[in-house]
């Protein structure tokens, strides 16, 4: 009997440390997968600038484009995203009310540069959404528009609490986000695809750039898909029940 007593805790213990390694190994793991998608938004982003800024100074409205859409999504909106995965290095140790001021900051001057950089083509064009990247890039400026309005009103949720469903507001916002964010990476993907920038960079770093930014976009929308659908079931419960 008192055998059996000892083995119980040492069981116990066990499989503690199973799930305590699980744990471990599953972080590194998203710690890891966050690192590669930091150093792939770098190339993404660089080569993008650099492309813009080929010319030198002053920029034309094509170059202007890039730079403030390129800043505004691929690097501030995401990293707004990133911001609030427990997982992110540079804001992996801050408060939980601190990481949600860092991503409507974060959002905001994304989203306000994206959508400047989209208008200063819209003007510079007779013709408009001809193309796939044109198309794509009207998605993202329509979901960027939705998502930062439904964002500020998420942020102010006691004052809006009285006309909206604050679950069904964050819910949305995902929503936006994730479809804002997704069109503004095939957006750019469709940008590397073009015949200037491949005469620029050549064929294959222009394949390469295309396959980079559909990696770390890819690692971008895992935790908000996650969150969505989490967010979803909790919503679909509450209006069943």
């Amino acid at each position: 009997m008192a055998s059996d007593a000892e083995a119980l805790p040492n069981t116990g213990n066990r499989n503690l440390n199973t799930n305590n390694e699980s744990d471990y190994k599953l972080q590194i793991f998203q710690s890891s997968l966050n690192v590669l998608a930091h150093v792939l938004i770098g190339a993404s982003v660089m080569s993008s600038l650099l492309f813009a800024f080929r010319s030198g100074l002053p920029l034309n409205a094509t170059s202007l484009h890039i730079v403030l859409c390129v800043i505004g999504y691929h690097l501030l909106m995401a990293q707004a995203i990133l911001s609030l995965s427990d997982n992110n290095g540079w804001s992996s140790k801050l408060r939980l009310v601190d990481r949600r001021r860092a991503h409507w900051i974060l959002q905001i001057l994304g989203s306000g540069l994206a959508i400047i950089g989209s208008f200063i083509k819209i003007v510079d064009k007779s013709t408009h959404w001809t193309t796939l990247h044109g198309k794509f890039a009207l998605v993202a400026l329509v979901f960027t528009t939705f998502s930062l309005v439904n964002g500020v009103a998420s942020l102010y949720g006691v004052e809006w609490r009285r006309f909206l469903n604050m679950n069904i507001s964050k819910l949305t916002h995902v929503c936006f986000g994730i479809v804002a964010f997704s069109s503004a990476t095939i957006t750019l993907c469709y940008g590397f695809d073009k015949f200037p920038f491949r005469t620029w960079a050549s064929t294959p770093v222009a394949d390469a750039l295309i396959a980079v930014t559909a990696v770390y976009a890819t690692i971008i929308i895992i935790n908000p898909a996650i969150t969505f659908y989490r967010k979803s079931r909790v919503v679909i419960k509450n209006a069943t029940s």
